[in-house]
């Protein structure tokens, strides 16, 4: 817009030098190849669009040359009363009546004789002044967690205007069109209790309206459960909650556990993660500590929340975060955590980063046996994107997922083996093993004996023998399977995978390893992950769409699961 009024600026001043040119030269106005009124020029007018039916006229600024006193305008074929400013600007009262329907309205100048003559033609649009309903397509972010502070709501659609409002349950929001959004303050009293808000966007007349309600919702507790950890003693159990994308921190939910029937109840609000994307969670073995490893949603480089736990109540208390330790290539890629495991001795935690150039890295870290607090000991590098990290019952070898997309666009399709040192914690590659394409997770029998991969990306699962002494793996086949998320029940005698399809459900040859399918039970909307309470009685299901989590006593003949409800992440 500057630019244009600068341009328009330009032009104006360069017709007048012209003029006084020419008046130089002939000695008076400019020739109109005789004596009399030159012919006039528009170069610019504004403004340059109305609304068709407003019920008022309107004052047209037209600047240019040649103009006079007895210059006129025409607008679309009619002549309103015009006023003379200058030779180089003329203003016309533009009656409501010109303006009644849409359509284009030529403009000219017209200077009577003698001489005289009209103008160029400039075109006026009538627009047709009805605002269209607007309809919303998506909001960012789309939840807020109760009690949170005053925050930017975007609002995705189209049909939007400069005077567009949203509405808050009906009442206007300040908004903004930035572009394409609408961005709208909302207030912390608009979100200081749990519960959904409609969210609609407004046009003014002639026209308008409200666009059908989006939902949005403000969450007592958790949101996005991705992990759930239960505690040594199978009393309390740990959700990872990857909270409100983009706005808000994740957080932690913390459930007591019924040691009869299996189900949970909560045990208070979530804890904050303190950072974005709450992805993995884990509880050390002596029950006292736990861990959230957060990948940052692009927002952050991401890091790990550490906590201590009340051994009476179960409750977490946040002691601080580690940022994740990135590097620039060449080192390996060290951001975005996705996964936490923490060493059977307690004594160390790893961490498989996701994030950066390919090859990605896995982070070691010290624990401190007293307060839980993390010192980083290195990084080392994965074969690709390391998705997830395991470690054997015995503590001396780690496997890790290099799935996802490498940096050159290739699928990852390796498990990464590594030796573990009992005294450093320090992991030493000892190579890789093919698997199917993106493998996902990994899950150890309780005996050492036998591995299981998922691979999101082929559907299967890879099955392993694994060298008591040394840690490789050797492949025993593959089964086809929808992938997700694998554990296998204390018992060694089934193994669960939590999918898309629900939890399926397979019997393990304890001799061989091979996995038989045996079932599938139903989900909530989009599972994440399956746990097994460690008495092999219960299991809990994390279910991203549906927001909560499915509770689930085991046969401990057959394996197979039966619902007994679902609570709230």
């Amino acid at each position: 817009m500057k630019y244009q009024r600068a341009l328009t600026s330009g032009l104006v001043i360069s017709a007048i030098v012209n003029i006084g040119f020419l008046a130089g030269c002939g000695g008076g106005t400019a020739s109109t190849g005789g004596e009399g009124n030159p012919v006039p020029t528009i170069i610019a007018m504004s403004p340059t669009t109305a609304v068709a039916g407003s019920a008022a006229g309107f004052t047209l600024t037209i600047n240019g040359a040649n103009f006079g006193a007895t210059s006129k305008v025409n607008f679309g074929g009619t002549m309103p009363t015009t006023t003379f400013v200058s030779s180089t600007q003329l203003t016309a009262a533009i009656p409501a009546a010109a303006i009644a329907s849409a359509g284009t309205a030529s403009v000219t100048v017209t200077n009577p004789s003698p001489g005289g003559g009209t103008s160029n033609t400039l075109n006026f649009a009538i627009n047709s002044g009805t605002n269209p309903i607007p309809m919303i397509s998506s909001l960012d972010p789309s939840c807020a967690p109760v009690r949170a502070e005053t925050f930017t709501l975007a609002v995705m659609g189209i049909n939007f205007a400069p005077n567009s409002v949203v509405r808050w349950n009906g009442k206007d929001l300040p908004t903004a069109l930035n572009g394409g959004p609408l961005l709208a303050q909302v207030p912390a009293s608009d979100i200081a209790s749990g519960g959904t808000a409609a969210v609609t966007v407004f046009n003014p007349a002639p026209g308008g309206g409200a666009s059908d309600p989006a939902t949005f919702t403000i969450a007592a507790g958790g949101v996005g459960p991705t992990s759930l950890a239960v505690d040594p003693t199978g009393r309390f159990a740990y959700v990872a909650n990857d909270g409100c994308p983009d706005a808000f921190a994740g957080n932690v939910s913390m459930y007591t556990i019924n040691p009869t029937n299996g189900t949970l109840t909560s045990a208070g609000p979530p804890v904050t993660t303190g950072d974005f994307g709450a992805e993995s969670v884990a509880v050390g073995p002596s029950g006292k500590f736990a861990y959230v490893a957060n990948w940052g949603e692009g927002n952050t480089a991401g890091s790990v929340s550490v906590y201590t736990i009340n051994g009476t109540t179960g409750d977490l208390t946040s002691t601080g975060t580690i940022p994740a330790p990135c590097a620039l290539p060449p080192s390996p890629g060290s951001c975005a955590p996705w996964s936490v495991a923490v060493h059977p001795s307690g004594k160390f935690a790893y961490v498989a980063n996701e994030g950066g150039f390919t090859p990605t890295s896995v982070s070691m870290y010290a624990i401190n046996s007293m307060t839980g607090d993390l010192t980083l000991i290195g990084t080392v590098a994965a074969d690709g994107r390391a998705i997830s990290v395991t470690l054997d019952p015995s503590g001396k070898f780690a496997f890790v997922a290099d799935g996802g997309q490498n940096s050159d666009g290739s699928k990852g399709v390796n498990i990464s083996m590594y030796t573990v040192d009992a005294a450093t914690g320090v992991l030493t590659s000892i190579g890789k093993i093919a698997a199917g394409m993106s493998p996902s997770s990994v899950a150890i029998h309780p005996s050492g004996k036998f591995v299981y991969v998922v691979n999101y990306d082929s559907n299967d699962i890879s099955m392993y023998t694994m060298d008591a002494t040394t840690g490789i793996l050797t492949s025993i086949g593959t089964l086809a399977a929808v992938a997700g998320s694998i554990v296998v029940h204390p018992s060694g005698r089934f193994a669960y995978v939590a999918s898309s399809g629900g939890v399926s459900i397979y019997a393990i040859d304890t001799t061989g390893g091979a996995l038989t399918f045996a079932g599938t039970t139903g989900t909530g909307s989009s599972p994440g992950s399956i746990t097994i309470h460690p008495s092999g009685k219960f299991a809990y299901g994390t279910n991203l769409g549906s927001n909560n989590i499915s509770m689930y006593s085991i046969d401990a003949a057959s394996g197979s699961l039966t619902l007994i409800g679902t609570i709230g992440a």
